[in-house]
């Protein structure tokens, strides 16, 4: 669930003007040059037709968010991002201003936003609940608000799939809203299989209640969706400048509920959350809350969970039906051998202009490697590529064995060059986890990849990261470890291997 952006106030300090026109100006040429009205712009970026106006005209600042969203759909080859740039650069009072809540978008600012979701006899309940402060000079009359659902996460095809034979509907939604207890009426606005845009509306059939200028008034709607039709999964999007943001979770005791989760921004991938989420018991229900202060416009915040048990099933990490490896890899959402798109080659990622599908892509894989860690102990590294959570994109992450060191994002590698010298050992694979093979590799890896914002860069890797890396490569190129090993020598069972949970060491 997210939300909107709304209009921007009129004006802006003529001391900002010219730096804010020349932002404008390239604007408005790549906008042109491209076939795009303002309003075809606005909706591709998700943003008021108006503020696309007021920016061209230079008389409001352009926030980060916002350029980074221009540069990748107008495809300018950097020259919008190199243009914000230096607008920030040379006006840093407007790049503040942009950031600041008096100047926010329509004059919103989220003073508190919370979000409870509550799982019971097998229907999700969210409730949303935000304290708003118009700060700007135009009276607000509405509010958007979006419902995303996804059953099968990281596996776009089968959640395409299912939402097709089983759409969403309002019906089910039993969509309602109020503000300070006065009802709201519900305009909406998209309607698609697996995701509802609607305006919440500061009126109703009794009269109209528009907010003013420095006034305040809480929001609260709340909707319900089957476990038929709601993934294991709940994220919020920071699109208004927000003082406080809080979540929290509510299942049933004797699922044995596991939370973890996982923060992106516009300019950094998926890392696990920076606050840690509280767990609490309450009678026979499980409460988990997370929450931080002045979060970063353009942040996501996703929860994940799973349910280590169902009632009348035994407990534990789990059930009969997952007695090996593979099955519990199958069961945290891996693709396994002998599915096609192992043996494909992944699609590369045009970047910048493709930033975002490659982020959502980069999210969906530190959540599967996520829930596979609540599976296995990774004592030598562990590594994921797309096309093992059924993406054919070309995009891998790699988490080095040193817990100190950050995840590996990979987007289009490329190995550049690789040491002669070589060593072998033991490799497993999350696509068929009951075994394991000898495999050599180079002690050394050059890697050729690009970040989101299109630069390529040249990464050296050693050792163990280097087999890893090698391995995520591999699978990009459709290729399995097994397609590596020397003549004659066969994978061994699992139970036969005697390194798990050990570093690597050298042969």
């Amino acid at each position: 669930m997210e939300t909107p952006r709304n209009e921007p106030p009129d004006e802006q300090h003529d001391g900002q003007h010219d730096e804010l026109g020349a932002f404008g100006e390239v604007l408005a040429h790549w906008r042109k040059r491209r076939g795009m009205s303002k309003k075809a712009l606005a909706e591709a970026m998700d943003y008021d037709p108006s503020y696309i106006s007021h920016i061209e005209a230079g008389r409001y600042p352009a926030g980060e968010d916002f350029a980074r969203r221009a540069e990748a759909k107008l495809s300018a080859g950097g020259q919008v991002w190199q243009s914000w740039q230096e607008t920030a650069t040379t006006a840093p009072s407007a790049a503040s201003a942009a950031a600041a809540p008096s100047n926010a978008p329509g004059g919103l600012v989220v003073e508190d936003d919370h979000a409870e979701l509550r799982y019971a006899g097998g229907i999700y309940t969210a409730t949303m609940r935000r304290r708003l402060r118009n700060a700007g000079p135009d009276p607000v009359t509405r509010y958007l608000a979006r419902i995303s659902v996804d059953r099968y996460p990281g596996e776009p095809a089968r959640s395409n799939a299912h939402y097709r034979a089983h759409p969403l509907t309002w019906d089910e939604l039993g969509l309602v809203a109020d503000c300070d207890g006065e009802p709201m009426d519900v305009d909406p606005k998209h309607d698609r299989d697996s995701f509802k845009e609607v305006w919440l509306c500061f009126a109703n059939e009794r009269g109209k209640f528009p907010l003013y200028p420095g006034e305040r008034a809480t929001i609260t709607y709340a909707y319900t969706v089957p476990d038929t039709k709601w993934g294991p999964w709940f994220q919020r999007a920071i699109r208004l400048p927000t003082r406080h943001l809080g979540v929290t979770l509510t299942f049933p005791a004797d699922l044995e509920p596991k939370v973890w989760g996982t923060e992106t921004s516009t300019t950094a991938e998926a890392v696990p959350l920076h606050n840690p989420i509280t767990r609490t018991q309450r009678g026979e229900e499980t409460l988990f809350a997370w929450g931080t202060a002045d979060p970063p416009m353009g942040a996501r915040y996703r929860l994940e969970w799973r349910f280590r048990a169902r009632p009348g099933e035994p407990t534990g990490d789990a059930s009969p039906s997952l007695r090996t490896s593979s099955d519990r890899m199958k069961a945290a959402g891996i693709v396994q051998a002998g599915d096609a798109i192992l043996a494909a080659v992944a699609e590369p990622f045009d970047l910048p202009e493709q930033a975002e599908a490659a982020g959502e892509v980069i999210d969906a894989l530190f959540a599967a490697l996520q829930r596979v860690r609540e599976q296995h102990v990774f004592g030598k590294g562990m590594g994921l590529a797309a096309p093992q959570i059924g993406i054919g994109r070309a995009a891998a992450i790699v988490i080095p064995p040193d817990p100190d060191a950050d995840p590996v994002v990979l987007l289009n590698p490329r190995i550049t060059d690789a040491s002669t010298e070589t060593d072998e050992q033991y490799e497993g694979c999350l696509s068929f986890f009951d075994v394991r093979g000898m495999v050599p590799r180079p002690l050394t890896l050059e890697v050729e990849h690009t970040s989101l914002d299109g630069q390529t860069k040249i990464t050296t890797f050693p050792y163990g990261v280097a087999r890893l890396v090698a391995h995520e490569v591999d699978h990009l190129a459709g290729r399995l470890y097994t397609s590596r090993m020397r003549e004659g020598v066969t994978p061994i069972p699992v139970e036969e291997y005697r390194g798990i949970g050990q570093p690597w060491k050298r042969s």
